[in-house]
């Protein structure tokens, strides 16, 4: 066997014949060449075996006692859980009948007695590479299916989230006519219909980014940046979304990362923007940049409710969001963005948080 093939677990195959001399001289061949073989001695044993740990393939005499290889071919087709393993018929009866009766019954190769094992191992190999690729194809297919229904999942939501803000807006422009020039309301209405073009002009970037970023084609634009000062700016530039609440930031010198700083200016955008919607009126943010081994590490620690732990694994997933208040969800993501651009860079987020203790969101960058 290769040495691609020997670095994978041993392909298991069962082997079914009421012979002990044949069991014996086909276990002991595959085993030399790196199989796995479970000899059993009827077709009984051969459908409790198989249930019992599915192989990877199956070797089935057809002429045994009580239940004959047709019968246990039917039997494991029969079942939703055992119909793929591939079964390979090693048999004495040589006639075209019984050859096409054993193909009918689901049978996918038929090798006569007595045979050679440089055939047997050829067939062998042959049935175990074709059984890979199917895998291999259907964990693409399942993946392409995942990939339909996020791409559509991402429609629908992306849709309707602009289309509550175009309402908005057409609604605020809809007003303008009614009200005086130069009034609070007029004023009032355009700085609403503002904010609306501003927020669908987000959501669009973010899609952008998002799409480039998976397809790997998104240039990066990498210099030296220094944290503390880019996270001075985006805090500075989020104080109306602070309101209230207190940021502190912590840091431990001059702390310099290679990235591109409009990224990671976004990444640190929608850490903070979370942390706001997640923190009390009065509550605090704390912003801690530090450097650990050959890495930079920004955290953004909040005093919210906390995620639950089954939630944590998957927050960087597309369409998720950090918590459960459907008022302030968006499209979840923001965070999936902040995924793909700090990978991009070569590093690494996370989030460690527990219910009723507030959360913290943390990124590495190597320096």
């Amino acid at each position: 066997m290769s040495p691609e093939v020997a670095c994978q677990p041993a392909p298991n195959i069962l082997i079914v014949d009421d012979n002990p001399a044949n069991l014996r001289l086909l276990a002991g061949m595959l085993r030399e060449r790196g199989y796995k073989p479970r000899p059993v001695l009827s077709g009984e044993q051969a459908l409790g075996a198989a249930r019992l740990i599915h192989p990877d393939l199956i070797l089935l005499d057809i002429t045994m006692p009580n239940m004959d290889g047709f019968a246990v071919c039917e039997h494991l087709h029969a079942d939703p859980n055992l119909k793929s393993i591939p079964i390979l018929f090693i048999s004495a009866l040589t006639d075209t009948d019984n050859k096409v009766k054993a193909f009918t019954a689901g049978g996918c190769d038929y090798i006569t007695k007595p045979f050679q094992f440089e055939e047997v191992e050829a067939r062998v190999r042959m049935q175990l590479e074709m059984q890979s690729q199917r895998r291999e194809l259907q964990r693409n297919y399942e993946q392409l299916r995942k990939l339909e229904a996020l791409r559509d999942n991402l429609t629908h939501m992306v849709v309707h989230d602009m289309r509550g803000q175009l309402m908005a807006m057409m609604l605020s422009l809809e007003l303008l006519p009614d009200s005086k020039e130069g009034d609070y309301e007029s004023e009032a209405h355009l700085e609403r219909a503002r904010a609306g073009a501003t927020t669908l002009e987000k959501m669009m970037t973010l899609m952008l980014d998002i799409s480039r970023l998976e397809a790997d084609e998104m240039p990066l634009n990498k210099t030296r940046c220094e944290l503390t000062e880019l996270s001075r700016i985006v805090i500075d530039s989020l104080s109306s979304v602070a309101g209230a609440r207190l940021v502190n930031l912590c840091t431990e010198g001059v702390i310099e990362a290679e990235c591109d700083q409009e990224l990671i200016r976004r990444v640190l955008q929608n850490l903070l923007g979370n942390a706001f919607k997640f923190t009390r009126p009065d509550g605090t943010v704390d912003v801690r940049i530090t450097s650990v081994n050959v890495m930079a590490r920004v955290s953004v620690h909040d005093n919210g409710s906390g995620i639950s732990p089954e939630h944590q694994d998957r927050i960087f997933d597309k369409f998720q969001q950090a918590g459960t208040d459907k008022a302030i969800l968006g499209t979840g993501l923001g965070l999936a963005s902040c995924r793909l651009a700090v990978e991009a860079h070569g590093g690494r987020i996370g989030v460690d948080s527990a219910i009723g203790a507030g959360s913290t969101f943390w990124f590495t960058l190597p320096h």
